[in-house]
C-alpha cells in the first residue's frame, strides 16, 4: 500500500526518521509539484469512478475543446 502524507515542515524530519526505523516501511521524499500531481490524479480517478457509477456527468471532448 502506498500513502501520501502531508506533514508540517517542522515535523518532517521526525516523521522521516521514525518511518526509516520501521523495517516494513520504505520512506521517500517527493517534491511539492509531484505531490500536487498525485493528488490531482487521485481526484481525477475518483471523478471517473463517480461518472461510471452514474453519479457525475463529465464534459465531452467537444465541450472541453469549445472552452479553448
Amino acid at each position: 500500500m502506498k500513502l501520501l502524507l502531508d506533514i508540517k515542515d517542522n515535523k518532517a524530519a521526525f516523521m522521516i526518521e521514525l518511518l526509516k526505523n520501521l523495517s516494513f516501511v520504505k520512506a521517500e521524499k517527493i517534491s511539492a509539484s509531484k505531490a500536487v500531481f498525485l493528488k490531482e490524479l487521485k481526484e481525477s480517478v475518483e471523478e471517473v469512478k463517480l461518472h461510471k457509477a452514474g453519479k457525475l456527468k463529465l464534459k465531452t471532448a467537444e465541450e472541453l475543446l469549445d472552452e479553448l
